[in-house]
């Protein structure tokens, strides 16, 4: 406890309590990288130079551009906050930043593209979060390194060897800071990412605490994620395309607050060809999964050149909120069950410590009985959610008169049985509300 307070006395600590209450985020990867439409990576996985990528730049034009559509739908689809990337790998900025021409407003676009977004998100009530890449291809003090365009080009290397990260670090901190006090309020600063050791990037190359002391003086409440390189700094962790078997924990075990970031496919900016796009019952799960063991679900839309989002992502959005309108009582300032409780096979359970309801997420619909462990006698009542119709429920006592017709499953020893309608309810993934007593 005494590492964790000094820790915390050193970094700061942000306001989390909104965070772990609202559990769904939107992710939005913007970019120039939207033009050549093949991952946000387009740069480095194609080695290309910044001269002949300055195309791009040159016809930016998202003339279909409306964030206050953006922000409806993001409000619509039950998210909570939102977090743009201000500035990409790529190092192009959606913002009138005064510290380089490299920005939307000297595109033929011709404006800032982020002002209008986070009025719009704001309007609808959605919190609102910056990233920023630590990372700069576009820098000419950016040192070329194992993750740059041109990491195999020898000569360049050579000709590049005298870049100072020491003057791309001050430029970073400035653009920080501008978005920091150019912005208003500001909920979440997400950075991303550090790769130290040999031929890569770290703390001391991103100044990481002189970072912070900034940012925490700027803006004490920020939440940080935790890609500083700063074992302790961040106010959240943050697993990326993946589901933690588990909540995350510290090395003691203590629970940690925790969001994870997903896309829709294998993307995370506009890829027009590829096709691995998660079915809606998968991505409602994955929400229930997450907060199921007390995290976030950050999930991310990469909007076209044109400034629209993704058909795909619109309808994907659209059916999760379709779910959320009736089942958000099971997400919203829910975590994982109390004192251990295993939810049943293809089952996940929530929990609302105010409300002390208990959601039993049903992945598969099962044949009239659902058998729930270590729950005999601890409810009061139990119902659908998405209609509130009334689900009847028996303990192991109910045995005698099971036994008697033979038409039941007993009810395991301690267990609670729910009384299951043969005909799944039309919804993605149904939900039992327990009222605990």
């Amino acid at each position: 406890m005494a590492k964790s307070n000094e820790v915390q006395e050193k970094y700061g600590k942000g306001d989390t309590k909104w965070f772990v209450q609202d559990r769904f985020g939107m992710f939005i990867h913007w970019g120039l990288y939207s033009q050549p439409a093949r991952h946000e990576w387009v740069r480095n996985y194609e080695h290309i130079k910044n001269e002949d990528y300055e195309k791009y730049f040159e016809i930016f034009n998202p003339d279909l551009y409306e964030p206050k559509e953006w922000a409806r739908m993001a409000k619509n689809a039950g998210m909570k906050y939102f977090v743009i990337t201000t500035k990409h790998h790529e190092g192009f900025c959606l913002w009138d930043t005064k510290y380089t021409d490299y920005k939307a407003p000297n595109t033929p676009c011709g404006k800032d593209l982020l002002t209008p977004m986070v009025k719009a998100f704001r309007d609808e009530g959605l919190k609102v979060g910056f990233y920023y890449s630590l990372i700069d291809w576009h820098h000419s003090e950016f040192p070329v390194d194992s993750r740059h365009p041109q990491r195999d080009d020898q000569e360049f290397r050579k000709k590049e060897k005298k870049r100072d990260v020491r003057k791309y670090a001050e430029y970073m901190h400035n653009q920080v800071r501008e978005l920091l006090t150019d912005f208003g309020h500001i909920d979440i600063m997400w950075f991303d990412f550090s790769y130290p050791g040999k031929d890569g990037k770290g703390h001391e190359d991103w100044q990481s605490e002189k970072l912070i002391k900034m940012i925490r003086k700027l803006q004490p409440h920020i939440i940080l994620d935790d890609r500083l390189d700063l074992p302790g700094s961040g106010d959240i962790k943050t697993p990326e395309q993946y589901v933690p078997t588990e909540g995350v924990k510290d090395e003691k075990g203590k629970p940690l607050v925790w969001e994870g970031c997903q896309t829709f496919s294998g993307s995370w900016g506009y890829h027009r060809d590829e096709n691995t796009w998660k079915s809606n019952a998968m991505l409602i799960q994955m929400l229930i999964d997450h907060v199921s063991k007390g995290g976030n679900l950050l999930l991310n839309v990469g909007p076209t050149a044109r400034g629209e989002f993704d058909y795909r992502a619109i309808e994907k959005l659209s059916a999760m909120g379709e779910w959320m309108k009736r089942h958000n009582r099971s997400i919203y300032g829910c975590t994982y069950a109390p004192n251990g409780l295993k939810a049943p096979q293809d089952c996940r359970y929530t929990y609302n410590p105010e409300t002390k309801r208990l959601y039993l997420h049903l992945f598969a619909w099962p044949f009239k009985a659902v058998h729930l462990p270590e729950m005999g006698g601890k409810i009061k009542y139990a119902q659908l959610l998405n209609d509130a119709s009334e689900i009847r429920f028996r303990d192991e006592k109910s045995n005698v008169h099971v036994a008697s017709t033979g038409l039941s499953a007993k009810t395991p020893s301690g267990a609670l049985t729910l009384e299951i309608p043969t005909i799944k309810p039309p919804v993605e993934v149904p939900v039992i509300e327990m009222f605990l007593k």
